[in-house]
C-alpha cells in the first residue's frame, strides 16, 4: 500500500532583529510540530525586508541570525527545508508572472501597504506596494497546500488564492490554491508593560519584550517587574491581561494547562507567581540560547544548511516556473 502524500506548508519570516517570546510562542512553536506531519519549506524572506531601508551588514547579520535561531528552536534540516528567499531566483521571476495577474485595485486595499506607509513615509516605494504579489509567488512556487498566518496577514493570502484561481482559469489549473493552516498550539504574548498589546520587538520600552537571546538574569528582572492587575488571584480571565499573559508564559515553559496552574497556584501571591514564572522561563530558554550561540558560531555549518536548503528548495521552485513560463507562452531553451 503507497504511502499517503503529506501536505505542503510554507511559512516565511523577515531577517528583521531578534525573535522574542511572542514570535515564539505564536508561530515557532507551531513551526518546530509542523514539521512531523508535514513537508514543511521555511523561508527567511530577505527579499521582502529591503521595502524597508537596511544596511548590508545588518541585514547580512539578522539573516543568519535568524537561520541559527530557527534551527536552535527545533527546525531541522532533516525534516525540513529551511532557505533564503534571495537563493532562490524563481521566486522574483514568478513574481513578475503574477504582478500581470495581479489587478492594482487589489493592490490599493492592502492594509499593510497603508499602514508602512504611515510609518516610513519618506520611502513609500514601488516594492512596498507589490510585495503581496511577490509573497504570493513564495507561497505558489512549492504548491504549498496550506500557510500558517497571523491576523495581519490573512488579507494577504486571500490575495494568493485570487491570484492563484485567476492564473488556473485563464490558463489551465498549475497553482494549488493554499488554505489557511489553523494551528493546533497557539499562546498570544502580550508586552510585559502593557499587558492590552501585543510583544513587539520595536517597543520603547525595553522591559516590555523578552527575546530568546536574552540572559537569564535579564529574563527573570523583567519578569519579575511585569505589570499585573488588581487583586492576588492566579487566574486566566480576560479582565486580567497582566497575570494572564505570566500564566500564558508559565505554560509555554512547563508544558501545563491553564487549569492546572491554577489549582496549583490557588492562594499563592503574585510576587512568588512573578517568580516562579522567572525561573520557569528563564530554564526553559537557556538550552535554546546556548544551541544559538553554537550554531551561530559555526558559519559552515550555517552556509552548509543555507545552500543544502537552497538545492532543494530550487528544484521544486524551478518545476513549477517551467509549467508557468510553457503557459504563458516564454520560449524556454
Amino acid at each position: 500500500m503507497s504511502k499517503e502524500k503529506r501536505k505542503v506548508i510554507l511559512s516565511g519570516i523577515q531577517p528583521t532583529g531578534n525573535l522574542h517570546m511572542g514570535n515564539y510562542a505564536g508561530a515557532i512553536i507551531n513551526w518546530v510540530a509542523m514539521q512531523e506531519e508535514y513537508d514543511c519549506y521555511f523561508t527567511i524572506v530577505d527579499q521582502h525586508s529591503i521595502t524597508i531601508r537596511q544596511k548590508a551588514a545588518d541585514l547580512r547579520k539578522n539573516t543568519y541570525d535568524m537561520a541559527a535561531m530557527l534551527l536552535a528552536c527545533g527546525i531541522s534540516p532533516d525534516k525540513s527545508i529551511l532557505f533564503l528567499q534571495s537563493h532562490v531566483p524563481a521566486h522574483v521571476q514568478l513574481a513578475w508572472v503574477l504582478y500581470c495577474n495581479t489587478q492594482l485595485g487589489e493592490l490599493n486595499r492592502m492594509t499593510q501597504f497603508k499602514d508602512k506607509s504611515k510609518k516610513h513615509p519618506d520611502n513609500i516605494n514601488a516594492g512596498l506596494f507589490t510585495y503581496p504579489a511577490l509573497q504570493a509567488a513564495d507561497i505558489l512556487l512549492y504548491q504549498a497546500d496550506m500557510v500558517p498566518v497571523g491576523e495581519d496577514q490573512k488579507q494577504h493570502l486571500e490575495l494568493t488564492r485570487d491570484i492563484a484561481d485567476r492564473f488556473n482559469s485563464h490558463y489551465t489549473p498549475t497553482f494549488t490554491s493554499p488554505d489557511p493552516y489553523i494551528p493546533k498550539f497557539g499562546a498570544r504574548i502580550m508586552s510585559l508593560q502593557d499587558p492590552t498589546k501585543k510583544m513587539s520587538k520595536s517597543d520603547e520600552n525595553e522591559k516590555a519584550t523578552l527575546f530568546l537571546t536574552d540572559t537569564d538574569n535579564v529574563i527573570k528582572n523583567k519578569i519579575r517587574r511585569a505589570v499585573t492587575d488588581s487583586g492576588s488571584d492566579i487566574k486566566y480571565t480576560i479582565d486580567k491581561h497582566g497575570i494572564s499573559n505570566l500564566m500564558a508564559l508559565y505554560s509555554i515553559a512547563k508544558s501545563m494547562s491553564i487549569p492546572d496552574i491554577e489549582k496549583d497556584f490557588d492562594g499563592v501571591g503574585y510576587g512568588d507567581f512573578k517568580s516562579a514564572v522567572a525561573e520557569a522561563v528563564a530554564d526553559y530558554l537557556t538550552p535554546i540560547r546556548d544551541r544559538f550561540e553554537k550554531i551561530r558560531n559555526d558559519k559552515k555549518y550555517l552556509n552548509e544548511v543555507l545552500e543544502s536548503g537552497a538545492e532543494a528548495a530550487n528544484r521544486t521552485a524551478n518545476k513549477t516556473l517551467r509549467k508557468v513560463y510553457k503557459k504563458v507562452g516564454f520560449i524556454q531553451l
